[in-house]
């Protein structure tokens, strides 16, 4: 992946988990945050904190930059991380849902 079209896609992952972080916070019980690697190429958004006796460790997303594409490893959110994605300017065939097996992506 060039550098140019890499950095405009953390970009815009950075952007959409930012939105998407903000819709899902709960600061009275959890954390919510988001954790970006963009010289790696990875992207996350979680909750971390208690409720009660109970440890709350939950991704919400992950997003990864691999090769020409972006792969949605994880994806939680009640609309989906990859409609975001596209309308902020995402190529709808450059995503990849890797969270389902390889024989049933598109």
């Amino acid at each position: 992946m060039d550098s140019e079209r890499h950095d405009n896609d953390a970009l815009i992952i950075e952007q959409v988990l930012n939105e998407t972080a903000r819709f899902y916070a709960f600061p009275d019980k959890f954390q919510t945050q988001t954790v970006f690697d963009r010289a790696g190429g990875h992207f996350l958004l979680l909750d971390e904190g208690w409720s009660g006796y109970e440890r709350v460790h939950r991704v919400w997303a992950h997003v990864d930059l691999r090769d020409e594409g972006v792969y949605v490893q994880e994806d939680r959110t009640q609309d989906g991380i990859t409609q975001h994605l596209v309308a902020a300017g995402i190529p709808r065939e450059r995503i990849v849902l890797a969270f389902q097996h390889p024989a049933r992506r598109d």
